[in-house]
């Protein structure tokens, strides 16, 4: 398998005045391309710290880090940008959408980074709403929208640059039962179209509809299993 994520010896230390926060303690992972894993653990865990190093928002204090064949470890501010635009799609628990934008603006955003032109741009864009679901919600702001199609259309913008993995930080955090089970069944056919990926979450069921589980604990990994026992239901199903 083609390894797309590999950590060896991850150590994340913050400085809190005079005090020092070992946030992860030397971790070392590997997810190959096409996988769907879930990371959990309590709060402290290092869960979001891992998140963070993996998605290029934080950098390690020692260890390193191969994004797609890249040794991202060292790599400057705008080296990490770049690198995030192009290889990582984000999805968050409180959306972060642009309160005054169209969902179609919305979705379209990253690809102004790279460099697209905007009839190029607006195209893309209108053609990943349509794959999650929501192309007659394209000139709607998202305040006009619910909480599930403001949550499609982040997963749209996370999948407008075609990146190399999708990351998902607790991404029905805000979101009710029934839509929860809708966002993650977006996710499913996402996987079964060969996305790669990692979410964090603290909610059993919903760990669970991935098909890989690591559990960290104070800075470590834990358990690293394959899931056995993967969700697999339609929102038509709920009652």
């Amino acid at each position: 398998m083609q390894p797309i994520i590999e950590t060896h010896e991850i150590a994340r230390t913050y400085r809190m005045g005079e005090e020092y926060v070992h946030a992860l303690k030397g971790i070392s992972i590997r997810v190959n391309k096409g996988e769907y894993v879930a990371f959990m653990g309590p709060s402290g865990s290092g869960k979001s710290t891992l998140m963070n190093v993996i998605g290029c928002l934080d950098t390690p204090s020692s260890g390193t880090y191969r994004l797609n064949n890249q040794d991202v470890s060292d790599m400057t501010e705008n080296e990490l940008a770049t690198v995030r635009n192009k290889e990582i799609g984000f999805v968050f628990q409180t959306f972060n959408l642009l309160p005054r934008s169209s969902s179609l603006d919305n979705v379209a955003l990253p690809l102004i980074y790279a460099g697209i032109s905007k009839h190029d741009r607006r195209e893309r864009a209108m053609q990943v709403l349509e794959s999650v679901g929501l192309s007659d919600r394209a000139l709607h702001k998202p305040n006009e929208l619910s909480g599930g199609q403001r949550q499609r259309v982040a997963i749209a913008r996370a999948l407008v640059n075609n990146p190399s993995i999708i990351l998902a930080d607790e991404p029905t955090g805000n979101l009710d039962t029934k839509t929860s089970y809708s966002v993650m069944e977006l996710f499913q056919d996402l996987h079964d179209q060969g996305n790669t990926i990692i979410m964090v979450t603290h909610e059993d069921d919903i760990a669970h509809y991935a098909h890989r589980i690591i559990r960290l604990k104070d800075g470590l990994v834990e358990t690293d299993e394959v899931n056995t026992q993967i969700t697999r239901h339609r929102v038509d199903e709920i009652i």
